[in-house]
């Protein structure tokens, strides 16, 4: 198992991991198998993604247009409700298949993590399997 910490620079924010998720698996020296990556905050979620200028921004609109103007119950910040929401949404963690050490992806596809209460450092936990 190993540890990766980001850090985001927005109050929303789509951040590629791809590249750092390929280190992890040539550092660990791994050839084939399961890349296993979760997020250890409840504001912050994992997914695969197309990254074409503007689609970050695209899919945060898109996520937050889907959340009902209502008054949150959050104890400690209802204008903070939205953003736990959105992490349960899209959810914690994202596995993908590795081979000759490198993640198994479309053409266009990238591993992100979504920040939707930032900026803050932020723990991946990677857990390769195989």
């Amino acid at each position: 198992m190993q540890r990766i910490h980001v850090h985001t620079q927005s109050k929303k924010q789509v951040l590629d991991i791809t590249d750092r998720l390929n280190r992890a698996i040539a550092d660990a020296g791994a050839t084939e198998g399961v890349c296993h990556v979760f997020v250890a905050h409840s504001t912050a979620a994992l997914s695969t993604a197309v990254l074409d200028p503007g689609t970050d921004l695209d899919m945060l609109d898109a996520y937050t247009l889907m959340l009902p103007d209502i008054d949150y119950r959050h104890p400690h910040d209802p204008t903070h409700a939205p953003d736990h929401i959105l992490a349960t949404l899209i959810g914690p963690s994202v596995s993908v298949p590795f081979s000759d050490g490198r993640l198994i992806l479309g053409t266009w596809q990238r591993v992100v993590l979504f920040e939707f209460d930032g900026p803050r450092d932020r723990e991946l936990i990677v857990t390769l399997c195989g």
